[in-house]
């Protein structure tokens, strides 16, 4: 039977996944030095929550190389839309949403990337089910994405390279605490803060 899914060795292969990761890592530093910045930092975020939660440690490494790559289809968005965030017209804002789907997009021909898929399509899902692009709820939001879009709210307060930057580490702990349980899992919210210290 012929099929586009590859046998289950070739997602072990450790050095390709690595060299493709670090080539549309510098697709996206051309796109933009703040948001490859903003990539690592949610990454390094994502990785701590995960280790703080005992997850196996396959499961951080995906965590992490989708961390890397969750903003990837920002690349498909104009930089004028980029440029007026958060103060986008209707349409421009239904051209931002798709970057969730255009990123996994990019990644669906690439075998060593296939498990990554799902947690960089869903990390905009909400825990109360009015996220993008599915509208999933709670449990249903792949794990993994649950755990990028803690990390991705949180660096998007705290970082100077991204355009929301104007809160403390402690005004951002409390924007977290007023998430959690509506737009974030509050199971990964409470392994964040404790992750922080």
């Amino acid at each position: 039977m012929l099929t586009l899914m590859q046998p289950p060795e070739i997602y072990e292969d450790a050095e390709s996944l690595g060299t493709m990761i670090a080539s549309l890592m510098h697709l996206i530093e051309l796109k933009s030095t703040n948001l490859f910045l903003h990539s690592h930092q949610v990454a390094n975020y994502a990785v701590s929550v995960a280790a703080k939660m005992r997850l196996p440690r396959e499961e951080i490494e995906r965590i992490r190389h989708a961390a890397m790559l969750h903003d990837l289809g920002q690349i498909t968005v104009p930089n004028a839309i980029l440029a007026k965030m958060p103060y986008l017209s209707t349409r421009e804002l239904s051209v931002y949403k798709n970057h969730c789907n255009a990123g996994s997009n990019m990644l669906e021909n690439i075998a060593c990337c296939q498990e990554l898929i799902p947690y960089i399509r869903y990390h905009h899902e909400r825990w109360d089910g009015k996220g993008y692009p599915k509208r999933l709820k709670g449990v249903n939001i792949p794990l993994g994405a649950r755990i990028i879009a803690v990390a991705d709210h949180y660096d998007r307060f705290i970082n100077p390279c991204t355009q929301n930057w104007a809160k403390t580490k402690p005004e951002a702990v409390r924007e977290l605490l007023s998430l959690s349980g509506m737009d974030l899992d509050p199971e990964v919210v409470r392994a964040f803060i404790d992750a922080l210290g």
